[in-house]
């Protein structure tokens, strides 16, 4: 098989797309779905431009805010350990598995990833949450740079 260094910087540069771009969109990801857990505090005022008369007085007062509405993260940790190494390994296989034109091999990562996570995953909600978001985010990124490179090279 006669494979043109053309080819093989193509390749090369896709699989270094998949693993730095992969990187910065699975953060940015990671990072829209963490605000969703943030703290906000929130204020309606839609009643503070009226005003309340007191009974015994007469005089009127401004009404307070009617609601706070507070949301918090679950407790617990929510981060597993050696997910970034993880991350890059699975867009560099997906990547290449693409290219290659085996697209079974997408499936062999993706059980090799849940089946290697099970345990921590079933005991933590919080990081099985992430998890499923990262994976989806960095499988996505990785599809598509592999699924665009084969298509230039054929």
């Amino acid at each position: 098989m006669n494979v043109g260094w053309q080819a093989v910087a193509i390749v090369v540069a896709a699989v270094v797309v998949s693993l730095l771009g992969g990187w910065a969109f699975t953060a940015a990801v990671l990072h829209l779905a963490d605000r969703e857990r943030r703290p906000v505090r929130r204020v309606d005022r839609t009643r503070t431009h009226r005003r309340r008369t007191r009974p015994a007085t007469g005089r009127s007062t401004p009404t307070a805010p009617r609601a706070i509405t507070v949301r918090t993260a679950p407790s617990g940790p929510s981060v597993l350990r050696g997910g970034l190494a993880i991350g890059l390994l699975e867009r560099a296989a997906v990547t290449l598995a693409l290219v290659a034109g085996q697209s079974e091999a997408v499936a062999v990562v993706v059980a090799v990833k849940g089946l290697g996570r099970f345990s921590e995953l079933r005991d933590n909600p919080g990081a099985s949450e992430r998890f499923v978001i990262g994976s989806l985010a960095s499988l996505l990124w990785a599809a598509v740079i592999g699924s665009l490179t084969r298509a230039l090279l054929t």
